[in-house]
């Protein structure tokens, strides 16, 4: 492909309904993410693909494919589903280890590229009443597995579930909020991400006699080693030394 040609690209991967004897219940809500990340995400200048309801096989031949296309500055996936520690589940209810999906884009074609992995599913059955636990029980498994600049931003912490309700998911409709408000799409990724964290802890609890009181904090993993900004600023903002340090996902 000529590079004139190359842009940035995001793909968003979401499982709403699983195949006919699958112990997975249906996912409402999760096409209110998909239509509200797709325009936002479209808005900025990425070139968006939406792949609704894929198996695990098709999700694996997804990325190792997607791993080897041409990308100008930044690549964006979303996997969107039920899921455990370190696995999302395909439509088949086969687990996709999360892991695997990394490597592959530990290679040459994405080698400088800015890789951001948002992860909408659950990492265990726990739910979080909001009170301070000791750090010591994360996993860092995953960490080995991401490449160099590659950020992951899970919508919970490993052990705990993920909350979605018809309108869509608590995290993800709230990282489309935070870009739709003036100065938050020109923020530098990891304070994005921080603001992010900040506002599903802080503003986020879940209603109904089940759930009722519970709060929901993602987790950030990152391996960046450069400024990434969401939205471009003008060339004119930046000084020769800048746009040597600096990328940005347009």
């Amino acid at each position: 492909m000529d590079r004139a040609e190359e842009c940035n690209r995001a793909v968003l991967v979401s499982v709403a309904t699983f195949d006919y004897g699958v112990p997975l219940e249906r996912r409402r809500g999760a096409n209110c993410d998909d239509k509200k990340l797709h325009r936002i995400l479209t808005k900025l200048g990425y070139k968006v693909e939406l792949h609704m309801d894929p198996s695990s096989k098709e999700i694996y031949k997804l990325f190792s494919e997607e791993s080897r296309r041409p990308v100008k500055d930044c690549f964006l996936a979303v996997l969107s589903s039920h899921g455990e520690e370190g696995c999302v589940f395909g439509s088949d209810g086969k687990p996709v280890q999360l892991s695997r999906v990394f490597t592959y884009f530990d290679n040459e074609c994405m080698e400088k590229k800015t890789k951001l992995f948002l992860i909408q599913a659950c990492r265990g059955g726990a739910l979080d009443d909001g009170v301070e636990v000791d750090s010591s029980v994360s996993t860092f498994t995953h960490y080995f597995s991401v490449p160099v600049d590659t950020a992951v931003m899970f919508a919970t912490a490993p052990g705990y579930g993920a909350f979605m309700n018809v309108t869509g998911s608590v995290f993800l409709q709230t990282f489309c909020s935070l870009l739709e408000e003036e100065g938050h799409s020109n923020l530098e990724l990891t304070r994005l991400m921080t603001r992010l964290s900040h506002r599903v802890a802080y503003t986020f609890e879940s209603k109904g006699r089940e759930y009722g009181g519970k709060k929901e904090m993602p987790c950030f993993l990152t391996r960046l080693t450069r400024d990434v900004f969401p939205e471009k600023p003008s060339s004119s903002s930046l000084s020769g030394r800048d746009k040597e340090n600096k990328e940005t996902c347009t």
